[in-house]
């Protein structure tokens, strides 16, 4: 199957160059919609002030599912910066000429790098480094030399989890999207339209609920 077309790529066609270009454009989109959202705050929000405000009353409100309304002030910041960062990356990849840089796994490993990094780190500083993993050994003491090695590699299997479930999802979708434009390029891909716009949507809502279950996890040590 031939490569997808982008308009990025009319310049070259090195994967690097396109990867890089089409995440700068997701930051710069996600960046605007915010200076938008805040260059005329108002009481009663209009707009985009409205758009921004429902969503990180969303993104709250799903965090308070997980682990409190107190934790999820914390850290509805960072879950919402990556939920619109790899939302309208997704998007992207809907978009005909357009290629998401979700679907290179380089993005989708940063992201999950990154999650990983800060929940293990908020877990060592609320809970101190020998309590946070002590919880590695399980509740029985005569089974902690097997718990120990199992919770280690569940962890690590985090990192795959969050960035080749984002990858192969999106990676998936645009070859669908390129062989539904091959085979009927007009009438026919306004339903695959609708489609992976709905699942660019639900990848972003999936890394989100994730980061949340791993941060909740992580503060709440004690009552694992």
């Amino acid at each position: 199957m031939p490569e997808l077309f982008t308009f990025f790529g009319l310049a070259t066609h090195d994967k690097t160059f396109i990867y890089i270009t089409h995440m700068l454009l997701s930051a710069g989109i996600a960046l605007l919609l915010v200076k938008v959202a805040m260059s005329n705050l108002k009481v009663v929000p209009t707009g985009t002030q409205n758009l921004m405000e429902a969503y990180l009353n969303g993104v709250l409100e799903m965090g308070t599912d997980v682990m409190g309304r107190a934790h999820a002030k914390k850290y509805v910041a960072l879950v919402a910066t990556i939920g619109l960062f790899v939302g309208i990356a997704n998007l992207i990849g809907v978009i005909p000429g357009f290629e998401a840089p979700t679907a290179f796994l380089e993005m989708p490993l940063t992201l999950a790098i990154t999650v990983f990094v800060y929940y293990n780190y908020v877990g060592i500083k609320t809970h101190g480094l020998i309590k946070y993993f002590k919880h590695f050994l399980g509740p029985v003491w005569w089974l902690y030399w097997l718990m120990f090695p199992i919770e280690i590699v569940s962890h690590f299997s985090r990192l795959v989890s969050l960035s080749f479930r984002l990858f192969g999802n999106v990676k998936g979708d645009d070859m669908f999207l390129a062989v539904i434009l091959m085979l009927a390029p007009w009438l026919l891909p306004m339903i695959p339209f609708a489609l992976l716009t709905f699942m660019a949507f639900l990848q972003a809502f999936i890394f989100m609920m994730l980061t949340f279950v791993y941060l909740g996890g992580a503060v709440a040590v004690e009552e694992h």
